[in-house]
């Protein structure tokens, strides 16, 4: 199942994409056609992907049953009707997860991307992932919304990655059991400036090189997500996948999900013993090799950055000039 955060005019709906990513079902309203239906009460945990999530399988069962009922009804050559289904080209999908609760990042998780910034060999039984937190109700956009470029930034990059979206309350989860809290998957952007224009140093201390590529990560716009979450059922094993970057229609990164030096389970597992994980949280597993910052070209306003993940789908969105 697809889920998908979109909006018609300045309203805002939670729905699934069916019939060959053609058509969305608004499942609340499929919902309360199916509540009349059953003679039952209409849930009320479709007001938005939060509330989805934080119903679990219970939400998960019912979305789905929504879905396929109204997909069902759709027929051979798909119609929308306006009323509990809309034509995908006809609504503005945003984030999936417009409102996460917590947005973690992890940087150097692949070997080639460690190498390519001139980093060296890292051994996984030696090491501990290396996770950040990007703010999320400043930095989060969906697709087709502009990252824009404000006056303090000059070298801006691309870092295509595939993001997990927490489906369950989770804490000292074990590796092995990790996959559980899941709720599925989507495409994540994690936008850098590897040079801002702050302040200018009269003096220099320690660490202040690594605080500067910290926030080079916070800057607002620099999360996209989406299109959509595949949830977990579809999505069995996140280490199979196929992760491509393009700008402006060139390929700049390409590999598979495979070459994690740390597999989602095993980021689950480190992140859980430190703080408790929610329903909604976004952990964006790193990126592979291909950013600008090794070649100096970075993104530029006007510019089209497309990130695909096999299986999920293509987030694609614009770059833009902010004046602020």
């Amino acid at each position: 199942m697809k889920l998908v955060t979109y909006s018609i005019k300045k309203d805002q709906f939670v729905g699934a994409v069916v019939a060959d990513d053609k058509i969305v079902v608004d499942l609340a309203a499929a919902d309360r056609a199916l509540a009349r239906k059953e003679k039952r009460p209409a849930h009320d945990f479709f007001s938005d992907m939060i509330s989805l999530l934080d119903a679990g399988s219970k939400g998960m069962s019912a979305a789905k049953k929504a879905a396929g009922v109204a997909e069902d009804k759709l027929g051979k050559t798909p119609k929308a009707n306006g009323k509990t289904s809309h034509l995908a080209s006809r609504v503005k999908l945003r984030a999936p997860v417009p409102n996460p609760r917590k947005v973690l990042c992890l940087a150097g998780n692949y070997q080639d991307h460690i190498e390519e910034g001139g980093g060296k060999m890292a051994v996984q039984d030696k090491e501990t992932p290396r996770v950040f937190i990007k703010p999320p109700t400043t930095t989060v956009i969906g697709p087709g919304d502009s990252i824009l470029i404000p006056p303090v930034a000059r070298s801006i990059d691309w870092e295509g990655e595939l993001a997990v979206v927490i489906g369950r309350k989770a804490k000292g989860v074990k590796a092995k059991d990790a996959l559980r809290y899941v709720a599925g998957y989507t495409v994540m952007n994690d936008v850098s400036e590897r040079d801002l224009r702050i302040k200018k140093r009269t003096d220099s201390r320690p660490r202040d090189e690594w605080f500067d590529w910290l926030n080079g990560k916070w800057l607002d716009t620099f999360g996209p997500q989406g299109p959509w979450i595949v949830t977990s059922d579809v999505i069995k094993d996140p280490q199979v996948l196929d992760i491509s970057t393009y700008v402006n229609g060139e390929r700049k990164q390409h590999n598979n999900t495979g070459q994690m030096l740390y597999p989602v389970n095993k980021i689950i597992e480190y992140i859980s013993a430190i703080v408790t994980l929610e329903p909604g949280d976004l952990i964006s597993t790193g990126t592979i090799s291909g950013v600008g910052s090794t070649t100096g070209k970075f993104l530029k306003p006007g510019d089209r950055v497309e990130i695909e993940i096999s299986d999920i789908g293509v987030l694609r969105n614009k770059v833009a000039a902010s004046k602020k």
